[in-house]
């Protein structure tokens, strides 16, 4: 059995533990350092009042990379070829996102979507066919809550394929309804009814007002279009409010709402 050369190893143990050390104090010293200046851009993003959905997004990003530049700075002072080293994280970064392709759409989504604002946190927008609340914006999903409180989590490039709606953008909604009265009702009685019943719910915008107007003569009643405005978030209280509101005042003012009826002719021989 060959004897080990203790010698040669504490020799080689010697010449490196420079460098480790300093290799260590580098990862340490670089670390902090980022720490710092990433709440340094942080800070710097809030006082600039840059959108809050893309402050984590940012940070985290900066913090990645001056990380991956200090283990760089920590590998040149072992002795690692450089070079070498960013050429085997290029690889790998390639590798990688062969592998991901799926997540790298999500994630360059996401990015369009912080950037652009087609939607924010807090708007009410239709996605992939989903109507709710914007609750996060997350790098690879959009999270959105639904009016009966379901959360639905959406790819990105799933979100950004398509068209999207954007409810609240404009800041207003309009509620399309419609109500039938019958034929012998006044439609003048029947319009002054339904804006006296808008004007008294005071989520109801008045500017624009309330359109009211005959919309169809079908089989068994006349059909008023009912479309008044609103806040987004308000959408299904007025809509709600409005059918039965006007229920109990047309039974108040005895404006016949009709059901269908049908005329029977005997012919006898």
């Amino acid at each position: 059995m060959p004897e080990i050369d203790w010698e040669s190893y504490a020799k080689q143990l010697q010449d490196w533990s420079p460098k480790l050390l300093g290799a260590i104090l580098i990862i340490i010293i670089g670390f902090w350092i980022v720490g710092n200046v990433v709440k340094i851009l942080t800070k710097a993003m809030e006082r600039a009042k840059l959108d809050e959905s893309l402050r984590p997004f940012l940070g985290s990003l900066a913090s990645v990379l001056l990380k991956v530049m200090v283990l760089i700075a920590a590998a040149g002072i072992v002795g690692i070829e450089t070079t070498s080293f960013v050429a085997i994280l290029a690889s790998a970064g390639l590798a990688i996102g062969l592998a991901l392709q799926g997540s790298l759409q999500n994630f360059a989504s996401g990015v369009m979507v912080l950037f652009f604002k087609p939607y924010k946190v807090g708007d009410l927008v239709k996605l992939d066919g989903h109507v709710g609340h914007v609750l996060e914006i997350q790098i690879f999903n959009t999270i959105i809550m639904t009016p009966d409180n379901r959360k639905i989590i959406i790819p990105n490039a799933t979100a950004t394929s398509g068209s999207i709606e954007n409810i609240s953008g404009p800041g207003k909604i309009r509620v399309e309804m419609v109500f039938g009265i019958a034929y012998g009702a006044s439609i003048d009685q029947a319009r002054q009814v339904i804006q006296a019943v808008s004007d008294a719910n005071d989520k109801i915008m008045t500017d624009p007002g309330t359109d009211i107007f005959v919309n169809e003569h079908a089989a068994s009643s006349v059909n008023l279009a009912v479309r008044p405005w609103c806040h987004p978030d308000h959408y299904w209280d007025v809509y709600f409010y409005m059918h039965e509101e006007l229920k109990k005042a047309f039974d108040r003012e005895d404006i016949g709402i009709p059901y269908a009826t049908y005329d029977i002719n005997i012919i006898k021989d």
